[in-house]
């Protein structure tokens, strides 16, 4: 099988309706299996799954174990040679599946493939970061760039001097869309459960480089990524409660200042 993609969903049942019709209509030639893992949704994406989908294999959680958790449990359904980890809320576009294949397929030496993502009007979507150290994550944290608009730590790690049309080796991508040989869990591991949400894509992005392997961003991938439909349903405070944890895990786990 080429293609394995590993959807983890929590009430968002009609973007998630979008995204697989959206990776069956770009299926092309390739052989793939679609994996939903839902994170006991409320609003009927179970359901919706089973009926209109049939095709789709489905894990429904009894609850919600996070992101990390649930595509753990995805991986272990997987039989493609190349694993896709797609957000719900994000929709393939031209054929970009099997073009993301042939790429992988070329390049043996790319431990995770990123695309351009777009908003719904089709703008562009920032979507790379250089590996996070302390100080522009405490300023993430106290909201400072509210009230200092060019903050230089910051603005060097949110890489805002990236070339999004270029093709080029990144520290980190999203993990809205992360496509990876099925090999290298063998090499890196999966992805760390005790991350709920957050930072378990750069943690596994930077085991990825820490293994020798590249990670790359690909400028003629485009995707639909409508953006955080999720999390967007927890409120400020646990939003917020739940980045901390995260940031702190990551700096315990691989260091404050250096990676």
């Amino acid at each position: 099988m080429d293609l394995s993609i590993v959807i983890v969903s929590w009430n968002t049942k009609e973007l998630l309706k979008k995204c697989l019709d959206s990776i069956y209509n770009n299926q092309a030639d390739l052989s793939l299996e679609i994996i939903v893992v839902d994170n006991n949704s409320a609003d009927g994406t179970a359901k919706m799954v089973e009926d209109d989908f049939p095709k789709t294999k489905l894990m429904a959680n009894d609850k919600n174990v996070g992101f990390a958790m649930a595509n753990n449990q995805g991986l272990i359904m997987v039989h493609g040679q190349y694993v896709l980890f797609l957000n719900p809320d994000t929709e393939i576009l031209d054929n970009g599946l099997k073009r993301a294949v042939e790429f992988m397929k070329a390049h043996p030496n790319c431990g995770a493939l990123g695309p351009k993502l777009l908003f719904k009007d089709k703008s562009l979507q920032a979507s790379v970061r250089r590996f996070p150290t302390f100080w522009p994550i405490f300023l993430m944290l106290i909201k400072a760039p509210r009230i200092f608009k060019n903050l230089k730590s910051l603005n060097h790690y949110l890489y805002k001097d990236f070339d999004y049309n270029k093709l080029q080796e990144v520290d980190q991508i999203m993990g809205a869309y992360m496509m990876v040989p099925r090999d290298i869990f063998s090499k890196v591991g999966f992805f760390d459960h005790r991350f709920f949400i957050w930072f378990e894509e750069v943690d596994f992005c930077l085991r990825i480089k820490r293994a020798g392997l590249k990670v790359i961003y690909n400028p003629q991938i485009e995707v639909i990524h409508h953006g955080g439909a999720s999390f967007a349903q927890e409120g400020l405070v646990k939003k917020q409660w739940q980045f901390f944890k995260s940031a702190l895990r990551y700096f315990l786990k691989n260091g404050f200042f250096s990676n």
